[in-house]
């Protein structure tokens, strides 16, 4: 699924990188403990997630994540951003609940990072 996909069915709001909305992610998870996000995240993956920290940009560059999308109408810092781009990490904001977010993406053919993609 493209990023620009994810954006559409998400309603979502594009931070960083707009350029990279041609960008395919391969399958998408959601998740606010960076120990979880370690575990379950695949390069190219999406990460959905509360948690608007710069840590969440570390964590998703060390795991080669292809996007971040804050939920809840979460926005991150003006740092967290900046780090975001130096990075060339796409960050969206959906206002959707991670679990509503989560079940559109699904419904539309996005799969989970549980190893089944």
């Amino acid at each position: 699924m493209k990023l620009s996909e994810v954006k559409d069915i998400l309603n979502a709001r594009v931070l960083t990188c707009d350029d990279a909305l041609d960008r395919n992610i391969v399958a998408g998870g959601g998740a606010d403990i960076m120990k979880v996000i370690l575990a379950t995240v695949a390069k190219d993956g999406l990460l959905l997630t509360g948690l608007t920290s710069e840590e969440v940009v570390r964590t998703a560059t060390i795991s080669q994540l292809g996007a971040v999308v804050f939920v809840r109408g979460q926005e991150p810092s003006a740092r967290t951003i900046a780090q975001a781009q130096n990075f060339n990490l796409p960050l969206l904001v959906t206002d959707y609940s991670m679990f509503v977010a989560i079940g559109k993406l699904y419904m539309n053919g996005l799969r989970g990072l549980d190893g089944s993609w």
